[in-house]
């Protein structure tokens, strides 16, 4: 298997779900670490193998950006149509999309936590609640939307379990969203190692383009960067940019493994996103001149 196949993907449910109760589900009762298994070993030294590759190669930069990735505002205006318009994947799992949609993003306050599966050892947990967290605050500052870690009222859940927590994540899955298809939950307790993380985002009835909840799945074996890396991408994703795109650059929303964080061009991206002149639901031709005039607003050029 190649090293260099992409990284993270994000799936619809095959099926629309019900509207969501006003109350998040309650996590079950966490277990504890336990002893990792043989298979669980083999997918974490693929995974640190496959790190390793990638920064020889001189990828997953963690610099944001610099001179050699420059890029324009109708640049940015126009990676922000491909990524926040189009759909990576439509019609269930394994379907690529490329039509053009409408807008999407969380209306209301964006409440995020993290949960564990028995096979993580309790510094990792540390760690990635910390980083989560760390996210969720920039996300904030980035958007001006209400962004935060929270252990009450989650109605974004990113769920860190290994190939030892499939048991686990399939019951917290139906807990959470009790209409996910089963060959959506299937995927997501097989995926190829191809995946590394995953995110799902949800709307409700009322509104079918504004979220309402998310599912993020990271790898539990995924080494410390890797996961870093799945942390910003699924949460950043999960807020509305669906599409990855091969023109954007610098840019996490790529398939091809350059940055691993998010870049000085993606908090411009999700700026525009959440700028009130982009409204829930809008077409991509509706959002053309608004997508332009605030891209140069934000690398401060004339109109």
């Amino acid at each position: 298997m190649a090293l260099a196949l992409a990284a993270c993907e994000e799936i619809p449910p095959a099926s629309a779900p019900a509207r969501p109760d006003p109350v998040a589900p309650q996590a079950s009762p966490r277990p504890q670490p336990t002893e990792q298994s043989d298979a669980s070993l083999r997918v974490s030294q693929y995974y640190a193998r496959r790190q390793a590759d990638l920064e020889t190669r001189g990828l997953l930069r963690t610099d944001g950006g610099g001179p050699d990735t420059p890029y324009s505002p109708d640049k940015l205006a126009a990676n922000f149509e491909k990524i926040v318009f189009y759909d990576e994947y439509s019609g269930g799992i394994g379907t690529r999309a490329g039509q053009s949609g409408q807008l999407r993003r969380w209306d209301g306050p964006v409440r995020i936590d993290v949960e564990f599966g028995a096979s993580v050892p309790s510094q990792q947990r540390r760690e990635d609640a910390a980083d989560v967290a760390r996210f969720a605050a920039r996300l904030g500052r980035i958007t001006g939307h209400p962004i935060s870690r929270s252990q009450t009222g989650t109605n974004f859940h990113v769920l860190v379990m290994g190939e030892d927590d499939k048991d686990q994540l399939t019951t917290r899955l139906r807990e959470l969203a009790p209409t996910m298809s089963d060959d959506t939950l299937a995927f997501f307790r097989a995926m190829p190692l191809s995946i590394e993380c995953s995110v799902l985002a949800f709307s409700s009835g009322d509104n079918p383009h504004a979220y309402t909840r998310a599912i993020a799945l990271i790898r539990a074996e995924l080494p410390d960067l890797l996961r870093l890396s799945c942390i910003h991408e699924e949460i950043a994703q999960g807020l509305g940019p669906a599409n990855d795109s091969p023109e954007a650059r610098p840019s996490i929303f790529n398939d091809d493994d350059e940055f691993a964080l998010l870049t000085s061009h993606d908090e411009f991206l999700l700026r525009m996103l959440y700028d009130p002149r982009m409204k829930v639901g809008m077409s991509a031709i509706e959002g053309e001149a608004a997508a332009r005039i605030i891209a140069r607003e934000l690398m401060g050029q004339d109109l």
